[in-house]
């Protein structure tokens, strides 16, 4: 018989999101966490202990994430301790990651990242933010004048102290155009080398993020000085991710975002959802094997709960009772060939994040699922075995446990 040729699996998905060609970043991507920072300023979570704090930090390092906030030292002698304490692990780890702080456009606010920074002896980025959008402006009764009178003097205190800087503009997407081209020019004309566009209030739809982003990055360009732009965003409207990758599209070199979302109001980006799209993509390439570690850490640190249908580290994720779609599944581990069985009903292949497809048990299931999970787990597939799960399984109202189908298979069903 002649061999049976080879399937070309690139032709078994016809991707949409690449027609017209694929979009592909002029420069490598980094992510900045939030997590301890802005993540636990939600209203219900906790700030965790130092040492929680430092495991988060070692599992950020294995996903490749490049920068942290580590804190607001700026809030007082708790926030200096946990700062000192975590850019000093991060030095004596050999972390790759890198901590930043951030500060009010203030000197007393940049002065103790400043002294830590000198006492551990490695660079802390300042990410000093002030307020940009009219409503703002007048709450505060702020001019422009004194936004720039706070970035100049702030700036230029930190770049004399030896800080790296990132220049935040809040509320960035409901600031006028020339406001912004004010601030930014003062922030890299006094030695910003990143500057930081923030949708502060979910406020943005995609169009305006990648409208906005151009805006900043032709501000930056008509400086003629080599500075980043960084996205900061967050989900009140739920477009955190998609916006994040419009910024990315329109320009942005480096994306902020916290684990689970976790943060003020609705949250910040989900920095592990952007991790996912990301990779997917093709825009990073990194090793994400440990992002359901990493997230199951942050909701015991922070004391959140991770939804079950959330997605890739849910429990739910990558898990099936239904008929039609678990015979798919089955259907394609029959054939021996873990990567169709990855993708066949699932827009996430979860091999590439540690985990794998599960079959399960419940009232719309069919009968593989049975003849499926019974020898997934070393046992004899008999007719009346199968036949009674399978029974129990219609009369039940969800899926079955693993302990219930044991007890139904009993001694019948030897391993």
């Amino acid at each position: 018989m002649p061999e049976k040729p080879e399937i070309n699996r690139e032709g078994l998905i016809y991707d949409w999101n690449r027609v017209g060609g694929d979009f592909v970043p002029l420069q490598p991507i980094q992510l900045d966490d939030e997590t301890l920072r802005d993540g636990i300023q939600s209203p219900s979570v906790t700030d965790p202990p130092i040492e929680e704090k430092k495991q988060l930090l070692i599992l950020m390092d294995a996903l490749g994430i490049d920068t942290a906030d580590v804190g607001l030292p700026g809030a007082g002698p708790r926030a200096v301790e946990d700062v000192t304490a975590l850019s000093a692990f991060i030095r004596d780890r050999k972390l790759r990651i890198r901590p930043n702080c951030a500060a009010r456009t203030m000197i007393r606010d940049v002065e103790p990242i400043a002294r830590i920074s000198q006492k551990v002896g490695i660079p802390i980025e300042a990410c000093v933010f002030i307020g940009s959008s009219p409503i703002r402006q007048y709450s505060e009764d702020w001019t422009l004048e004194t936004l720039l009178t706070h970035t100049r003097e702030s700036v230029s205190f930190a770049v004399k102290e030896g800080l790296p800087v990132m220049y935040v503009t809040e509320d960035t997407t409901r600031a006028d155009p020339d406001t912004l081209r004010a601030l930014y020019t003062a922030a890299i004309e006094c030695g910003a080398k990143r500057v930081c566009i923030c949708d502060t209030v979910g406020h943005s739809l995609p169009e305006g993020v990648e409208r906005l982003v151009r805006h900043v990055c032709g501000i930056v360009e008509a400086t003629g000085e080599s500075v980043g732009v960084d996205w900061h965003g967050h989900r009140d409207r739920g477009l955190a991710v998609i916006n994040t990758l419009a910024a990315i599209r329109a320009g942005a070199t480096r994306v902020h975002g916290c684990a689970l979302g976790v943060g003020e109001r609705a949250g910040n980006t989900p920095i592990d959802l952007v991790l996912v799209n990301l990779k997917l993509l093709g825009w990073i390439d990194r090793d994400l094997t440990r992002l359901r570690e990493y997230c199951e850490a942050v909701a015991r640190a922070l004391k959140v709960t991770i939804p079950r249908n959330y997605p890739v580290v849910g429990s739910d994720a990558f898990e099936t009772g239904t008929g039609v779609h678990a015979s798919a599944v089955i259907k394609a581990f029959r054939k021996g060939d873990v990567w169709l069985a990855d993708r066949v009903y699932s827009g996430v292949p979860a091999g590439d994040f540690g985990l794998k497809q599960r079959i399960r048990i419940g009232p719309m299931s069919g009968k593989s699922n049975v003849i499926y999970w019974l020898e997934e787990h070393g046992m004899q597939a008999g007719n009346d075995v199968v036949e009674r799960i399978f029974a129990a399984a219609k009369q039940s109202d969800r899926l079955l446990e693993e302990h219930e189908i044991l007890a139904l298979a009993g001694g019948e069903a030897a391993r």
